[in-house]
């Protein structure tokens, strides 16, 4: 076949060829155009809006909602989220994958194609899902897999749209993706070697060549139809196996997101890369953070290595870059993500307190953009959602406290967790101050004059005045309890003019945490 505009139809028999190939050319032509457009907009505007998540002014925080139904997810935009002031939600990849026996989770990140239909839900249903929650100042952020097509399938495995995969001949109709469009076959057997991290197959999963227009061409036309439905951003899954340079072609021909979604005009989506980074190998994560933010995978290890009592609290005085992490305004920052929960030493729902103590932290703090996990229950690290006889995946259900069941963690749902939610809405804006710490692991420090919050992980009770830097009145302990109707439902702190207060948190109690802000005084 030749170049666009110089294709020659042999015939009937040629002309499914030559509908591709028209197709591929007009879905090149959109991109350069669509990159000459971005280059005069980011010329007249400097727009910097891939490490932006455009959240709503009065809401932040990212929610891992992992394997849940797209009208699930536009429930709880509704009913949950937008209500304690959540700024968004990363969903499961929305593409077609490979139908894989006892329905594991990590099925859905064998892609068989593009199309939109999975056993989270429809096309249909997943642009219901993001219009509902763009409505309610909700955002999406698509979790894109596009380094690989799927590794297990037989050939002629179907996928949960209906299209085939033929892994031995390396084809994907359902795109189409021929052999043509795949790096050469080998195995990844040294993180030492770049070349092969990034050309070879991820645990057999079949490599895509991304230097390639045309695979760059189906990516694009598969980003573009999100961002058009009013999505704003992507988690570029396994990002570390593509090459900087392909994925900077591929991000500079995505559209702008969509203003009828509420978005700014000329406003870039959100892009957040995983990369896992260590130290110590070929690939590292500032090779990346000129594209977007990048997943700083150390946070989570450190941070879960000090509330494990590994490393005692007040070293994290000096918590960020000066432990190694990226800048602040690159990092992509969680304790625990559906990867690390599996098989890792961080924290998980599985130890509840150092866990929401970890997570307070973390939202507490001013370091990176943060993303609280969402968890569905499970013992087998393979084990895929909650679902019913026929592998439909089971919606949670919710109970009076917040909690949910069903199979499901909802750990976003912990009083705990979305309270600090809103201690982060009530502190933005805020530097750290007047930090405290008892030369061990009790420690507390200020967000300017708007909030206050105190860990205590010693064996022995942690009973202080302390400068809360807050006005003087009395507060709710948002972990303890909330404010309801003019009353804490939990702990209370009374704060003298002086901005000091008595700050108890006894090793008897739920958890190792006091929270007060502004917006919690009675």
């Amino acid at each position: 076949m030749g170049p666009c505009g110089s294709s020659h139809n042999g015939g009937q028999g040629q002309q499914r060829n030559t509908d591709q190939h028209f197709g591929y050319c007009t879905r090149m032509l959109k991109m350069l155009l669509s990159v000459t457009l971005l280059t005069l907009v980011a010329i007249a505007t400097a727009d910097t809006g891939v490490k932006d998540p455009h959240y709503w002014d009065n809401h932040d925080v990212m929610v891992h909602l992992f394997e849940w139904k797209w009208s699930d997810i536009a429930d709880e935009c509704e009913n949950f989220l937008a209500p304690q002031g959540y700024g968004g939600v990363q969903v499961s990849p929305p593409n077609e994958n490979l139908i894989i026996s006892d329905r594991p989770w990590w099925e859905r990140y064998q892609p068989v194609s593009y199309i939109l239909t999975t056993r989270s839900g429809t096309e249909d249903e997943f642009k219901d899902m993001v219009e509902r929650c763009n409505t309610v100042g909700v955002r999406i952020y698509v979790d894109a897999v596009f380094n690989h097509m799927s590794s297990v399938a037989d050939d002629g495995s179907y996928g949960t749209a209906g299209s085939q995969a033929y892994y031995s001949s390396l084809s994907w109709p359902g795109v189409p993706y021929t052999s043509d469009n795949f790096h050469t076959s080998c195995s990844i057997s040294s993180y030492l070697d770049a070349y092969q991290v990034r050309n070879c197959y991820l645990e057999g999963l079949a490599d895509l060549d991304q230097s390639q227009d045309y695979v760059r061409a189906e990516i694009v036309e598969y980003m573009n139809k999100l961002i058009e439905m009013g999505v704003a951003g992507f988690r570029i899954d396994a990002a570390k196996h593509m090459w900087p340079a392909d994925l900077e072609v591929i991000y500079d021909s995505l559209e702008t997101l969509n203003i009828y979604q509420g978005f700014d005009s000329y406003t870039s989506p959100f892009i957040f890369q995983e990369v896992i980074d260590h130290g110590g190998e070929a690939i590292s994560a500032s090779e990346y953070t000129d594209l977007g933010r990048v997943t700083e995978f150390k946070y989570g290890t450190e941070l879960s290595n000090c509330f494990q009592g590994n490393n005692d609290l007040r070293w994290l005085t000096n918590w960020g870059e000066d432990w190694d992490l990226m800048s602040s305004d690159d990092a992509f920052v969680f304790v625990d993500n559906h990867d690390t929960q599996r098989g890792g030493s961080v924290l998980t729902y599985k130890s509840s307190k150092a866990y929401k103590m970890a997570v307070a932290f973390m939202l507490a703090h001013t370091y990176g953009t943060p993303r609280v996990m969402s968890s569905f229950s499970f013992t087998d690290d393979d084990a895929g959602p909650p679902a019913d006889s026929d592998g439909s995946i089971s919606s949670p259900i919710f109970y009076s406290d917040n909690s949910c069941g069903n199979g499901w963690v909802c750990e976003h749902r912990w009083r705990q967790i979305y309270n600090m939610v809103g201690f982060r809405n009530a502190v933005k804006g805020t530097t750290i101050n007047d930090w405290w710490d008892n030369s061990s692991n009790q420690i507390s420090f200020c967000r300017g004059g708007a909030g206050f919050i105190a860990f205590n992980l010693d064996s022995w009770d942690l009973q202080q005045t302390l400068q809360t830097c807050l006005s003087a009145g009395t507060y709710c302990d948002v972990i303890s309890g909330s404010l309801v109707d003019g009353s804490c439902t939990g702990k209370s702190v009374t704060v003298g003019s002086d901005g000091t207060a008595y700050i108890e948190i006894l090793t008897t109690e739920e958890d190792g945490v006091l929270a007060i802000h502004q917006n919690a005084k009675l």
